[in-house]
């Protein structure tokens, strides 16, 4: 019976890992076809007076910077980095790192069992499943009628100073990267979050 427990434990946590890390991979991926959406909308090439193809330049600066362990210094050619950014987007670079290296050990615990036809040790009952996908709609009421303070809980929930606060005349790569940008990308993580439990849902159900 404690081993059954411990294993379901396990199981759960490894579900919930890949998960947030899948969803955080997916949104890093989409978020270059937001960027070139949000440019368009909000008309934010005019205020930074750049092309959309040297913001984007920049953005594969930054994003590099963000997501290669190996890149020490962050460089930007049409936009300059305050110290205080720098540090934010360092922090960010930490998290990020974090997602990838879950992202890659899930999915290799994934293949491995797969491999060996012992998929069902990382199964979830349909209610651990229901409550998985409950989560993240107890944000969602907070997260539509005012995404601004929603989005300031939510840093400082991940950051414990105010580095995240950029002043777009010492970083103006913020008059780029918007509250709607931040906002999609959120919302498509969410979405690829709810999939995956969602897929998970359909093979319990289908498995019964």
């Amino acid at each position: 019976m404690a081993s059954l427990r411990k294993k379901s434990i396990i199981v759960i946590i490894y579900n919930f890992l890949f998960a947030i890390a899948t969803s955080v991979i997916g949104a890093i991926i989409l978020s270059w076809p937001l960027l070139a959406a949000s440019i368009n909308l909000e008309h934010t090439a005019a205020i930074v007076k750049l092309p959309i193809e040297v913001i984007i330049k920049n953005y594969n600066q930054l994003m590099f910077y963000l997501l290669w362990p190996f890149k020490k210094t962050l460089k930007m050619t049409n936009f300059p980095t305050s110290s205080q950014a720098a540090q934010h987007f360092y922090e960010c670079k930490l998290l990020f790192g974090l997602a990838l290296i879950a992202f890659i050990v899930g999915v290799i615990i994934l293949v491995f069992l797969s491999r060996r036809k012992k998929l069902s040790y990382l199964r979830l009952t349909s209610v651990e499943i229901i409550v998985f996908m409950l989560i993240p709609l107890t944000l969602l009421p907070l997260a539509l009628i005012n995404f601004d303070q929603f989005f300031i809980e939510f840093h400082h929930l991940l950051f414990n100073n105010n580095n995240w606060l950029f002043d777009p005349s010492t970083d103006p790569i913020i008059n780029v990267l918007t509250e709607n940008f931040f906002a999609s990308c959120f919302a498509s993580g969410i979405i690829i979050y709810e999939l995956y439990f969602g897929i998970l849902f359909y093979k319990c159900k289908k498995e019964l």
